[in-house]
């Protein structure tokens, strides 16, 4: 199963930040301003359907390479300038070609900007790692912690640090499972993380039979590549979409992300 492999992937990441606690300690935590992840998914920018989170994404495991000519630095602030609400950037290795410290690098280049750390975080150890960059949130994924009370830990490890916990869902059983967390910031990803397939309907379909509660804050991931795509989105209740491969494919993901949100090029431009 391809959750194992992901599973074994960070393996040794884990293994690796327990011997650094017990021989020198973890780094102490980021001690600048995080930014505000969930109020930056509560605006829209002028014109767009529902805010959105652009993501630097290099590979993955659906589509290999995606973009090798771009430095987190410059996709950052194309997004930016185009009117991301945040940033999500990859920070996993072996599958997605991701590397921790482009958080440091995009928060240095954009300061301000709502970072997410996405990656497969399901030890605290990993929660204490990045609360050690500049992250505003960090992604947990049901599928990888199927326990609500391991969920509410991490969660509430990460809030201890000042950073926010977006906890992903795939179908109602997960949904379930992260409401009994205490998860606010819900993301329903329309890939099964197992096939990798994509049901963009299935995850409108989630929000229209269980809608957001109040205080819920709800992305859609995956599937989204065109304006059209957000505006079904914001019908259904969500408040953000989060765009990666869509962005990065053509090399030029600010322009890329200007099409999605206005639905035409004309009148953006990269400063």
């Amino acid at each position: 199963m391809l959750l194992e492999r992901f599973l074994w992937a960070k393996a040794d990441e884990v293994a690796r930040l327990r011997r650094q606690e017990r021989e020198d300690g973890l780094p102490a935590p980021y001690s600048g301003q995080r930014g505000d992840f969930a109020a930056a998914l509560q605006g829209r920018k002028e014109g767009a359907p529902l805010a959105v989170i652009a993501e630097f994404k290099q590979a993955s495991p659906s589509r290999g390479r995606i973009c090798d000519t771009l430095t987190v630095e410059e996709a950052a602030r194309q997004y930016v300038n185009a009117g991301a609400g945040a940033l999500s950037i990859l920070t996993e290795r072996r599958f997605f070609a991701g590397e921790l410290d482009f958080l440091g690098r995009a928060a240095a280049r954009c300061p301000g900007t709502p970072l997410l750390r996405k990656d497969f975080i399901f030890d605290p150890l990993q929660v204490r790692a990045t609360a050690a960059t500049p992250a505003a949130a960090l992604l947990l994924i049901v599928a990888l912690t199927p326990d609500a009370a391991l969920l509410r830990r991490l969660r509430e490890q990460a809030e201890s640090f000042g950073m926010q916990a977006v906890v992903e869902v795939c179908g109602r059983k997960d949904l379930a499972l992260a409401r009994e967390s205490g998860a606010r910031l819900i993301q329903v990803n329309a890939r099964d993380l197992d096939t990798l397939r994509v049901d963009r309907r299935a995850c409108l379909e989630l929000a229209r039979q269980f809608p957001p509660e109040q205080g819920e804050i709800w992305i859609a991931a995956s599937g989204m590549d065109r304006r059209g795509h957000l505006e079904e989105a914001a019908r259904a209740g969500f408040s953000a979409a989060l765009v990666g491969t869509a962005l990065m494919a053509d090399g030029e993901p600010g322009a890329a992300l200007h099409r999605l949100l206005h639905g035409r090029e004309e009148g953006h431009h990269a400063a």
